[in-house]
């Protein structure tokens, strides 16, 4: 296995590498054939994007059909048609390989925090692919109106998630806010899509790389400053922590055990993601 300047190499076999670069914010996803002749000079085959497969066709025609707008819930039947889509597909159905260098553990270091990268798969079917590098942190945020399919392809991931105990118009003036715990674990490649919804499902939520991974999300809608979506941070504290301050309602010694406080913050240092273009298998756009 080798590391080209600004590029990731995936481990020959009989001959054929795939790579994988970055090039001027692009990501390159090609097969080069090499081989000897007798004057031990190496021909090379030009590049060739993969065939769209199967599974990435389909989940674009099924988003196109299924997501109607902000605060759009589909029904259980849609969302469970998704959920089959994204439970089906693997890392190689949008051109990526547990091989790559990137992905491993011993690959090269990094200096300084690691950074999220993440590329579009085709925007207005509101599908966005993350890539983390080992201790990357997508910080605590929100998802205003949306509905989030989060498809874990590759690694171990923890993710911690909230949702409101009470609407906002409801709560009086303040800098905390009170949440109830959905989701505090690990998870590991291959597992079942989580979703989230506008107000339940875990909205808020924060993912942590244990070790390098890639997940695929499905956002319906996406991000929008200029339909006021954009994305809030935030911050935890135990509800021990401020436990007379903000409440609105009595709650058991129990139910404070799942509870917690969350105050919207500017957004962190390691919120900042880098994004390359997409140049894996490629979506055909339809007119049906």
């Amino acid at each position: 296995m080798t590391v080209e300047t600004g590029g990731l190499v995936e481990q020959s076999k009989n001959n054929i590498t795939t790579t994988v670069k970055h090039v001027n914010n692009r990501v390159r996803y090609g097969n080069k054939m090499e081989k000897k002749n007798r004057s031990y000079k190496k021909m090379r085959r030009e590049v060739v994007f993969p065939r769209v497969p199967d599974v990435l066709q389909q989940l674009f025609v099924s988003c196109t059909q299924i997501f109607r707008g902000p605060g759009f819930v589909p029904p259980a039947s849609d969302v469970n048609k998704l959920c089959d889509i994204l439970d089906k597909m693997k890392p190689e159905d949008v051109g990526l390989s547990k091989n790559l260098l990137f992905f491993k553990p011993t690959g090269a270091a990094v200096n300084g925090t690691p950074r999220v990268t993440y590329t579009t798969i085709y925007r207005c079917d509101h599908c966005a692919f993350s890539f983390f590098r080992k201790t990357a942190v997508i910080p605590l945020h929100n998802h205003p109106e949306m509905t989030v399919f989060s498809k874990l392809l590759l690694g171990k991931m923890h993710i911690k998630s909230y949702d409101w105990v009470e609407p906002k118009d409801s709560i009086p003036p303040s800098k905390l806010r009170l949440a109830r715990l959905k989701a505090n674990s690990v998870y590991t490649a291959p597992c079942n899509t989580s979703v989230l919804y506008p107000t339940t499902g875990g909205n808020i939520h924060q993912f942590t790389a244990v070790t390098p991974c890639a997940v695929l999300d499905v956002l319906g809608p996406p991000y929008s400053k200029e339909d006021d979506r954009d994305c809030s941070y935030y911050k935890d504290f135990p509800y021990s922590a401020f436990s007379n301050e903000g409440e609105t309602t009595r709650v058991s010694e129990e139910e404070r055990e799942g509870l917690g406080w969350l105050e919207e913050i500017e957004a962190p240092e390691n919120a900042v993601m880098d994004r390359i273009d997409y140049l894996g298998p490629q979506i055909v756009e339809t007119t049906d």
